[in-house]
């Protein structure tokens, strides 16, 4: 018998012992063992969600378990921010689970006893804790206490951000909160599930320092504001003047005009906006349905330059609607940078244009559609936390966490890569009027595993943030006005416009909320960082455009110093519908587009894109190293948009990283192979690298494509460099030779076959 064998056994022995002095119940159950903490809690009718925490890390933890006594199944949980997870589906009420654990503790293996849980008894977990006072902004220290509902219970707390666990501090008495910082607690009882994490964070003498704002601000020229009892004619006069303006693809591309079409709440008829670059639409109630516009919000192949294609669709949104379509079907034909959010289409959605051309879109998160959604045309898509009523299509790369009514996971015959739910999200922040007329912010709570939108069963839970406490900026503000007011602890309203800046913005407090609309463009002059973000909980950037200045810089958007070492998975730092730009409008250059060092960090839907047309473009003209790279723990990328960077587009540096759907093309202008040599002397620069030093990273639903016209002879090793480990492991992924300009030898590593004419491409399923 081996040392290991032995070592198991007796573990196993002594755990036993103490699970049989321990009391377990059916409807859930939680242990305090001395090495983990371990519970079941109920997601849905159908589905259980099982967890492992061990109190050190472990390099791997495996759960087993019978459902009603039969067919076992073993299978390697997921680690997210120490705690290992698995779902297990199809249950019903009264399902019972025996399961137990396999975990690894500082080299040996060990075994865990049985534990019981029975589906649909949700009286059996522990009630999520409360806080006194709430979270939320103070002018000095706050003595908090925390308390469940769940009688004979123990709170166990942390307050650096961290998840936490049995062996975390045991609350006994108020908590004095002297700075900002956030406290995550949990409420465990023998017996009992485990309570969810509750998350507090408390701003202290910060953003009472920001000077008051007005609370009915003025938005400026460039943010149209609608309220129903304008005529039709009146509302549709100005859209169409703003559409004629951002219409054309020759000349509105890269132009700085930027407009918001904003929709108090209250019912539309008749109203069609069509929406052209730099144009964001959204509706000012709290919830979607709080504006319903009966006719259409569209974006089409509008111009005949266009030759009927969507490819250059960029730089567009909507959000936040209710859409009854005039035809049956709400159009949205887009490429990259044109998110579409909180949409409730009573009807269905075509993401093709009408002429059925190419289109290489897109994103949709938090939306409903009741009708079917068609993509037909559309290169790849991904749709986080949605409904469908039904969908259709796929060409290369179609991407579904958390969607009810998303296709079965058939990779790739169709080309369908579905998640049932999305292991972290967080609905964005979002401008809407009270009742009293009053302008507020609205920040959506974090949702973990999460299926279908925040606002599926009423308002989307969350608070909200008066516009008091928000800097309006407008253009001709100067970057050290923007720095003045994050400062004194203002948020930031960014407006629609061009901002130059000959200073980095700096973002130092916890829980800033730095919102645009109208696609506000933040160009770095004269070398200088764009925006620098501390390491802090909770900062939440949401609407930006980070263009290149004519002087390089070394980063456009850096999130944590160098070396940061803080936990804020209770209140993680996000980034949602921010975009980079390289050239296009200039030739410009940075080196890196987008740096993480803070852990925990939410990237959800950024195009960071290297331009391939427009002024300033060329191989010695724009340019950029790197679109992003992770040094950052556990950050997880929910639709990652990178192309054409000159060395490795991404680089993943941080443990247990996880990306759901990567879309890719490699840069077009390489003028020869020489030039064009990674560091390990293989022909050209992967698109995703994951560090050598990584042992945890996940990824689903990635495709990288090359178009080598300046010079068809080159070719690229391989799409995907990954470190040869377990704990590594892609999911559906692919590579393409559009028109066979220049090839992909591999798709990851050393496996996948070469790019074939035709267009064709070559999968892989799963890796290793």
């Amino acid at each position: 018998m081996s040392t290991k064998i032995r070592q198991r056994r007796r573990a196993g022995v002594v755990l036993l012992i103490a699970s049989l002095l321990a009391l377990t119940g059916f409807g859930g159950v939680a242990a305090a063992e001395a090495d983990y903490t371990q519970s079941v809690a109920s997601l849905n009718a159908t589905q259980a969600q099982i967890s492992f925490t061990p109190t050190t890390p472990a390099l791997y933890v495996d759960v087993h378990y019978l459902v009603n006594g039969s067919g076992q199944q073993n299978v390697r949980m997921v680690n997210g921010s120490g705690t290992w997870r698995h779902t297990v589906g199809s249950l019903s009420t009264g399902t019972v689970l025996d399961y137990w654990f396999t975990y690894e503790k500082n080299g040996p293996q060990y075994d865990s006893p049985h534990y019981s849980y029975t589906h649909g008894n949700s009286a059996s977990q522990v009630a999520t804790p409360t806080f006194s006072p709430p979270g939320g902004s103070y002018t000095s220290t706050q003595s908090v206490t925390i308390s469940t509902a769940t009688a004979g219970s123990t709170i166990r707390y942390t307050v650096d951000g961290s998840t936490p666990t049995a062996s975390s501090p045991q609350y006994t008495g108020p908590i004095s909160v002297p700075s900002s910082r956030t406290i995550n607690a949990i409420g465990i009882k023998a017996g009992f599930t485990t309570s969810a994490v509750a998350s507090a964070s408390y701003t202290i003498g910060t953003s009472a320092g920001c000077p008051t704002q007005p609370e009915v601000p003025n938005f400026g020229p460039n943010v149209r504001i609608f309220n129903p009892g304008m005529s039709a004619t009146a509302i549709q006069s100005q859209l169409d003047a703003d559409f004629n303006q951002q219409k054309d693809t020759l000349t509105a591309q890269f132009t700085e005009r930027r407009y918001a079409h904003l929709f108090k709440p209250g019912t539309y008829n008749g109203i069609h906006d069509d929406v052209g670059y730099y144009t964001s639409v959204a509706g000012l109630g709290q919830n979607p349905g709080d504006v319903v516009i009966n006719g259409d919000v569209t974006v089409d192949a509008f111009n005949e330059s266009d030759h009927g294609v969507a490819l250059q669709n960029f730089w567009r949104s909507t959000e936040n609607l209710a859409v009854v379509p005039s035809s049956g079907a709400t159009r949205w034909a887009v490429a990259q940078a044109a998110p579409f959010r909180r949409m409730d289409i009573r009807g269905g959605l075509n993401l093709f244009p009408a002429s059925y051309g190419f289109a290489s879109g897109g994103y949709t998160a938090d939306s409903k559609v009741s009708g079917k959604t068609a993509s037909i045309s559309q290169q790849q898509w991904y749709t986080r936390d949605s409904n469908y009523g039904s969908w259709e299509g796929g060409v290369w790369n179609m991407v579904f966490s958390g969607t009810n009514g998303a296709p079965a996971n058939t990779f790739p015959n169709p080309p369908e890569t579905t998640l049932g739910t999305t292991p972290v999200s967080r609905d964005v922040p979002y401008l809407y009027l009270d009742g009293a007329g009053k302008y507020r912010v609205f920040l959506p709570s974090l949702r973990t595993n999460a299926s279908g939108p925040s606002w599926a069963n009423g308002s989307t839970p969350g608070t909200s943030q008066s516009m008091s406490t928000f800097y309006v900026v407008k253009p001709g503000d100067s970057a050290s006005t923007i720095n003045t007011a994050l400062s004194q602890g203002c948020n930031l309203f960014f407006t629609p416009g061009v901002y130059h800046l000959n200073q980095t913005l700096n973002v130092t407090k916890a829980n800033t909320t730095i919102l645009g609309i109208g696609y506000p463009t933040l160009v770095p002059d004269n070398g200088v960082n764009a925006m620098q973000v501390a390491d802090v909980d909770g900062v939440r950037l949401k609407g930006l455009l980070f263009d290149a200045g004519t002087t390089n810089s070394q980063s456009l958007l850096t999130v944590g110093p160098s070396g940061s070492s803080a936990g804020h998975s209770g209140n993680p730092t996000s980034l949602q519908d921010v975009f980079f730009r390289i050239g296009g409008q200039f030739a410009g250059k940075a080196t890196n587009s987008l740096i993480v060092n803070s852990n925990d960090v939410l990237i959800d839907h950024i195009w960071a894109w290297r331009a391939d047309h427009g002024s300033g473009v060329g191989w010695t003209s724009n340019t950029a190293d790197t679109g992003l790279i992770v040094n950052g723990n556990n950050v997880l990328a929910t639709g990652l948009f990178v192309e054409h960077y000159q060395k490795y587009q991404v680089i993943w540096n941080g443990q247990n990283g996880r990306t759901i759907f990567f879309q890719n093309e490699i840069p077009y202008d390489v003028p020869n192979q020489a030039s064009w040599m990674a560091p390990n002397g293989r022909n050209g620069y992967a698109a995703y690298k994951v560090g050598d030093n990584v042992t945890s990273h996940e990824a689903w639903g990635l495709g990288s494509y090359c178009f080598f016209d300046t010079n068809p002879a080159v070719n690229l090793y391989h799409a995907f460099e990954v470190p040869n480990r377990s704990g590594v492991r892609f999911h559906n992924l692919l590579t393409v030779s559009l028109n066979y300009k220049g090839t992909i030898t591999h798709v990851i590593n050393d496996t996948g076959a070469v790019t074939p004419t035709g267009t064709v491409p070559v999968n892989v399923v799963a890796y290793p």
